[in-house]
């Protein structure tokens, strides 16, 4: 069976995090790290099924114990500090095609150290991307507090350098183009793109952005990253949905 509008979410949470232990399953803001990511899908009507990837025992205990679906484990291969996400994404969906005999038309990653998205973040970045059949995927940026083109430097043989050509040339920093990153907080590819793409979703493929607001920007990696980010929750800067029903 195929539908090239069903959506399959995921959520990878390796063990052995070296920045900070045990960070998937973290308390923040009073559910663990994890499960924000997975409340946020099941509200989302878009997601047709959302399963977490990883190789821990344990954050696949608390994962179920707040809803989520695991339905296998991940091969330690795919679980080494230096492993990239692409083959973990590639892994996930044949697994899960391979178990259900569903050909899923769009793959959607939700980084669980990245949670502060929202609901209309999906539904805004699947319309446009649903309007650009060119498109291979679409992916959530946000604009910096400040511009590289304007502000960053190298040290080019003992002397500073713009670290992008021709930056020097604006004299004006309202008249520098802007520049976005990105920030983790969604990912969305067509699966047929997942499915022929070995290497690197980076290396090819075209692109939208869909651009999210820099406040709600975070990845959380360290206990500073952390932190901060508990504050922006705890403090009402951002708001979790699903934290008035479940806290």
């Amino acid at each position: 069976m195929s539908d090239a509008t069903e959506v399959l979410a995921v959520i990878p949470a390796r063990g052995g995090s070296k920045g900070m232990q045990d960070k998937n399953i973290r308390p923040f803001a009073g559910l663990p790290l994890i499960a924000h990511s997975i409340l946020f899908a099941q509200l989302c009507p878009e997601i047709h099924r959302c399963i977490v990837s990883t190789d821990s025992p344990e954050i696949a205990a608390v994962a179920q114990e707040h809803g989520a679906d695991v339905p296998f484990m991940r091969p330690p291969e795919l679980a080494q500090d230096d492993t990239p996400m692409w083959p973990v994404l590639r892994h996930a969906l044949a697994q899960v095609e391979q178990e259900t005999g569903t050909r899923y038309g769009l793959l959607l990653l939700l980084d669980p150290t990245s949670p502060a998205r929202e609901l209309f973040d999906i539904t805004g970045a699947m319309r446009r991307l649903g309007q650009s059949p060119d498109a291979d995927g679409i992916v959530g940026v946000s604009q910096p507090d400040f511009n590289p083109i304007w502000h960053c430097v190298v040290e080019r043989e003992g002397w500073m350098a713009d670290l992008v050509e021709d930056g020097s040339k604006f004299d004006q920093r309202q008249k520098v183009p802007p520049v976005y990153r990105i920030n983790g907080s969604l990912y969305i590819w067509r699966t047929e793109f997942v499915r022929t793409q070995e290497r690197s979703w980076r290396q090819s493929g075209r692109y939208l952005i869909h651009e999210t607001p820099e406040a709600r920007a975070m990845s959380i990696d360290t206990l500073q990253e952390f932190q901060r980010a508990e504050f922006l929750v705890q403090s009402g800067q951002i708001s979790f949905p699903w934290l008035s029903t479940t806290v």
